[in-house]
């Protein structure tokens, strides 16, 4: 199910924070793209490498990480995510609370992958666990709020426990078979976007027991 549009009829402020992060992935992709032959080292410099992050090297790249994406269909698809969840999360915590919100769960989304992966020399690239993150608070405060989602041809309206459900349960299970020793990924970190979806979820249930924050639907 590929999510194209939600109900954003409690949603009562502009997603700036939202549209920024957007902005700002489509502008380093863009950036990428003018790499040519370098790309692969402009990746590996500025992408999360495991089994350096391990040893205390370039921690930066945890952030930066978050920014790069490895082809159309990665930063379509993570914008697409991005842009239908994350207004509606930026709504209810505000704008700085949200973009805090965001960085942290891109953060305990690489340290999932890299406590899963340490030995990788393989950069780590993506806003995947970061928006996975966003996905997981969204199913705690909009849960019953309908998703417009594209099923082969057809576009059908879902609750987003059954749509955002349905993904996280995908990811858990390929994160579980992700750690057979032959296991063929494909390149995707699913152990980020377990880590990530988990992050986001619990830091939206403490941030309702406290009071900060309430759920809508």
């Amino acid at each position: 199910m590929l999510p194209i549009g939600d109900d954003n009829s409690l949603v009562q402020r502009t997603g700036i924070v939202t549209w920024a992060l957007v902005i700002a992935n489509v502008l380093v992709f863009v950036l990428e793209l003018t790499q040519g032959r370098g790309l692969d080292r402009f990746l590996t410099t500025w992408g999360a490498i495991p089994a350096e992050i391990t040893s205390g090297q370039d921690l930066y790249t945890l952030v930066t990480s978050m920014f790069l994406h490895g082809g159309y269909g990665h930063i379509i698809g993570n914008m697409l995510f991005l842009k239908v969840f994350g207004d509606n999360v930026e709504d209810v915590f505000g704008h700085g609370m949200f973009l805090l919100f965001y960085l942290v769960c891109g953060l305990a989304a690489s340290a999932a992958h890299v406590l899963l992966n340490s030995g990788s020399s393989i950069p780590m690239v993506g806003a995947s666990g970061a928006i996975s993150g966003v996905l997981g608070a969204y199913i705690i405060m909009f849960r019953s709020n309908r998703v417009n989602v594209l099923l082969g041809f057809f576009v059908t309206s879902v609750p987003a426990w059954m749509m955002i459900g349905f993904w996280a349960f995908q990811q858990f299970v390929n994160t579980w078979a992700s750690l057979a020793p032959t296991a063929q990924t494909g390149g995707v970190a699913y152990a980020a976007h377990a880590g990530g979806f988990l992050a986001g979820a619990l830091l939206a249930l403490i941030l309702i027991g406290l009071g900060r924050v309430e759920r809508r639907v």
